[in-house]
């Protein structure tokens, strides 16, 4: 049961990281569009940074903290397997 729970949280944590890097990269062709001109969605990022981006990235630090805690305390009690 707390294997898979680990690996559900692995793989949360792999689509949220791609999502947060997708993002970056979205951020980034955005804002060189914009220096020379060109509408490349830098608005709408912006109004998608606080309700979708922001949270993305806290729960993938959030995520991987307590994957890291809970592989620990596996260790640990030497139930990890």
């Amino acid at each position: 049961m707390k294997e898979r729970f680990l690996n559900w949280l692995d793989r949360l944590l792999i689509a949220d990281f791609f999502l947060v890097l997708l993002s970056f990269f979205w951020f980034a062709i955005a804002v060189i569009g914009r220096s020379v001109e060109i509408p490349l969605g830098f608005n709408l990022w912006y109004q998608l940074w606080q309700p979708v981006f922001t949270p993305a990235i806290g729960i993938l630090i959030l995520g991987a903290v307590a994957s890291g805690v809970a592989r620990q305390i596996s260790k640990r009690f030497g139930s990890g397997s």
